[in-house]
C-alpha cells in the first residue's frame, strides 16, 4: 500500500548553516513514529513540512490524496474571546463536518479530554489545558494523519497518560517529535532519529523506544568498526605516499586517487561521529546541617478551595523528592511556600539558618533582547563557577553554545536552547536545596541524560517537579504525592502514588454515583412505582443501595491499605492489592449497572 506521506531528499537550511539535507521520510498506515534527535536538528521543521507550513529547499512531500493531515504545535496559543466550545466549532468548520456528526464528535472528545466548561476562555487555561484543547482541536477533525510537537511538554502526568490511551487506540496514524522516554516507549511503533552522525541523517527501526536503543548501539558499533578498518586502510595508504610513488602509471595514478578518497570519507566519518554533551553540574554549599525543612500540619488554598491539607514532612540533605499531582493540585504552589514567597493558610513551615535555595521556575523568561553573551555573565565576560573563574566563552561551550552565536539575539534561541541558558544561570548559585519545576521542557535527550547525572551526583536537597516519568523514577529517593483534592501522601516511587491516585479519584466517583442513584431511588419511592419487577427484582432493587454502600466502605478499606508502610515496602503484596482494587472497582460498576437497569425496567410501561 502506498505511503499516506512521502518526503523524499528534503534540505533545509536557515542562513549559511544547513538544517539537514537529503532526509527521506514516509509515514504509511498505522504508523506511531516517534521523532528524536538533539536539539536544533531539525525535528519542528521536519513536522511543519509534512503538514506545509514550512516549504523544503529541496526535495518534494507528497500526501496521498483525500487525505487529512492535522498538526499540533509545542505551544498552543488562542485569541482573546476563544472558548473551548469556539475553538472546536471552528477546527469543525474548517474540516467541513456534516451538521449530524458535529454534536456527537463535540460531546465524545471534549468528554473524553476531560473538559466540563465548554464556555471557558480558551486562552485564560493553563498551558496543560491549553494543549489538551489543542490536541481535541486536531481530532474532532478525524485526521488520517496527527502531527504532534513535544505534545508531553506542558501535560500533567494524567494528560500524558490520557493521550498514551487516545494514541494507543487510534485509528489514525501519528508522528511526534518528543523527548519522552517512557511516552516513546509505551506508544511508538517506529523511532526515527534526526542526526547528522547518520550518514543519511537519519536513522529509523521499527519498534519501541527499547527496541530503537538497541538498533542504535548495534549500528554505532557498525560504525565504529567501519571507522577503525578504514583508519587502518587509510595509515597504510599514507605510509605508501609517503614512499613518493611514481604517478606516471595508471595504476599509480588510480591507486593516489583511491588514497585521497578514503582520506576524505575518514575525514567525513570523525566529523559525523564527533559528538560533544551539555557539561551540567549543581553546586552544593558546604552545610553540616542535616535536616533542611519541616512542614508542620501545613494547609493552603487557592480562590477559595484547599489545594493540600495537613502535610507533615521534612526535607533532609541528599534527599530527592518527587513532587506530583495533577494539573491544578498545587504542586508549583507548594514549591512557591518551600521557596519563601507566600507563607502557609495553617500551620508552619521551619528551614534551617541560612538556608540557601536556588528555585527553577517553568515560568521564568529570559529577555528575547539580551544577547546570550549578557544572559550567561550578566556582569562581565566571565563567570565565578566553583571559585574558578571562566570566560564566558568557555562557559557557553559547556552549555554547546559556540562562540559566534555569544552576540545573538535570546529570542533567536530555540526552546532547548533557551532551557539550557537558564541551567546555566542556576549553576552559578551554591544551593542547599534545589526547587525544579519542570526543568525538563525542551531538552533533549542526551541533555536529560546529562542533568538527570548531574542530579544524582547533588549532594543538597532536591524537590523536583516534573512530567518525565522516567526521570522521577530515576532521580527521586520519595515522592510526594498530591491528590488533587487536598489530600497529600508520601510514597517509595511514582508507581505506588498511582495505584493511591486511582484509588482517590475511583472513591471520589463511588461517592457522586451513590449520590445520584440514592436521588433517583428517593424519587422513584416517593411515587410508589414498583410496576413492572417481579417480587425478586423488588427485593434486589431494594437493596441494591445498601449492597453498594458495603461494597464501597469495602473498597475504601482496600485503598487506606495502600497507607499502611509495611504494605508500601511489600512489592508482592502491593501488586495484590492493586489487582483486589481493580475487580472491587469492577464489582461496584456492575452494581450500578444493574441498579440502572433495574430502574429503567421498573419506570416501563406495563
Amino acid at each position: 500500500m502506498a505511503p499516506i506521506i512521502s518526503a523524499q531528499r528534503l534540505g533545509k537550511r536557515f542562513g549559511a548553516t544547513p538544517l539537514f539535507r537529503e532526509i527521506s521520510f514516509t509515514v504509511s498506515e498505522g504508523d506511531r513514529i516517534g521523532i528524536v534527535g538533539p536539539n536544533g536538528s531539525g525535528k519542528s521543521t521536519l513536522l511543519a513540512m509534512l503538514d506545509g507550513r514550512v516549504l523544503p529547499d529541496s526535495g518534494d512531500v507528497a500526501v496521498r490524496k483525500g487525505m487529512r493531515v492535522s498538526g499540533v504545535e509545542q505551544i498552543s496559543e488562542y485569541a482573546a474571546g476563544d472558548t473551548v466550545r469556539s475553538v472546536v466549532d471552528a477546527a469543525l468548520d474548517g474540516a467541513k463536518v456534516a451538521e449530524g456528526d458535529r454534536a456527537r464528535r463535540k460531546a465524545e472528545i471534549l468528554g473524553r479530554a476531560g473538559f466540563l466548561d465548554l464556555e471557558a476562555r480558551a486562552d485564560s487555561l493553563s498551558g496543560g489545558w491549553r494543549k489538551r484543547l489543542g490536541i481535541a482541536e486536531a481530532l474532532v477533525q478525524h485526521p488520517d494523519v496527527l502531527l504532534l510537537d513535544e505534545p508531553t511538554n506542558h501535560l500533567d502526568l494524567a494528560g500524558i497518560e490520557w493521550l498514551e490511551g487516545v494514541l494507543q487506540n487510534a485509528a489514525f496514524a501519528c508522528v511526534v517529535v518528543s523527548h519522552d522516554r517512557y511516552f516513546l516507549e509505551n506508544v511508538a511503533t517506529a523511532i526515527v532519529e534526526i542526526n547528522p552522525v547518520y550518514e543519511n541523517g537519519t536513522f529509523r527501526v521499527e519498534g519501541n523506544y527499547s527496541t530503537f536503543l538497541e538498533g542504535k548501539e548495534a549500528y554505532l558499533h557498525a560504525q565504529r568498526n567501519r571507522q577503525e578498518a578504514l583508519e587502518n586502510r587509510v595509515h597504510t595508504e599514507i605510509d605508501w605516499l609517503r614512499r613518493g610513488p611514481k604517478a606516471r602509471t595508471t595504476k599509480s595514478k588510480a591507486r593516489i586517487d583511491t588514497a585521497h578518497k578514503l582520506i576524505g570519507d575518514l575525514a567525513e566519518l570523525n566529523a559525523r561521529t564527533r559528538t560533544t554533551s551539555a557539561k551540567i553540574d549543581f553546586t552544593a554549599s558546604e552545610r553540616k546541617t542535616k535536616q533542611l525543612m519541616t512542614l508542620d500540619a501545613v494547609t493552603h488554598g487557592m480562590g477559595g478551595r484547599t489545594l493540600f491539607r495537613d502535610i507533615h514532612f521534612v526535607i533532609t540533605s541528599g534527599m530527592r523528592v518527587g513532587l506530583v499531582g495533577p494539573n491544578g493540585s498545587g504542586k508549583t504552589t507548594l514549591l512557591r511556600l518551600l521557596n519563601g514567597e507566600n507563607r502557609p493558610e495553617q500551620g508552619s513551615l521551619r528551614t534551617a539558618e541560612n538556608l540557601k535555595i536556588v528555585y527553577f521556575d517553568q515560568n521564568r523568561e529570559l529577555d528575547p533582547d539580551v544577547t546570550l553573551r549578557r544572559a550567561l555573565a550578566p556582569d562581565s565576560d566571565a563567570v565565578i563557577y566553583q571559585g574558578q573563574v571562566i570566560h564566558v566563552a568557555s562557559w557557553a561551550a559547556r552549555f554547546l553554545f559556540s562562540g559566534e552565536a555569544l552576540n545573538q539575539k535570546v529570542g533567536r534561541l530555540s526552546g532547548g536552547e533557551r532551557a539550557r541558558v537558564l541551567i546555566a544561570q542556576l549553576m552559578l548559585q551554591p544551593a542547599d536545596v534545589l526547587l525544579l519545576d519542570e526543568p525538563t521542557n525542551d531538552l533533549d535527550i542526551p541533555t536529560l541524560e546529562i542533568l538527570e547525572e548531574s542530579l544524582l551526583e547533588y549532594r543538597g536537597a532536591l524537590v523536583l517537579v516534573t512530567h518525565d516519568r522516567y526521570m522521577l523514577d530515576r532521580v527521586s529517593t520519595v515522592v510526594l504525592g498530591l491528590d488533587g483534592l487536598g489530600n497529600a501522601e508520601r510514597f517509595a516511587d511514582y508507581a505506588q502514588w498511582e495505584i493511591w491516585q486511582r484509588g482517590q479519584l475511583a472513591a471520589t466517583k463511588g461517592e457522586e454515583r451513590a449520590g445520584e442513584k440514592s436521588k433517583a431511588a428517593g424519587a422513584a419511592a416517593a411515587v410508589g412505582a414498583k410496576k413492572n419487577l417481579s417480587y425478586k427484582e423488588t427485593r434486589e432493587l431494594e437493596t441494591m443501595e445498601e449492597r453498594i454502600a458495603e461494597a464501597e466502605k469495602e473498597l475504601q478499606g482496600k485503598h487506606e491499605l495502600l497507607l499502611d508502610p509495611q504494605v508500601m515496602s511489600d512489592a508482592v503484596r502491593l501488586r495484590e492489592l492493586s489487582l483486589e482494587l481493580e475487580a472491587a472497582q469492577e464489582t461496584i460498576d456492575t452494581m450500578y449497572a444493574r441498579w440502572g437497569e433495574l430502574e429503567k425496567k421498573q419506570g416501563g410501561k406495563s
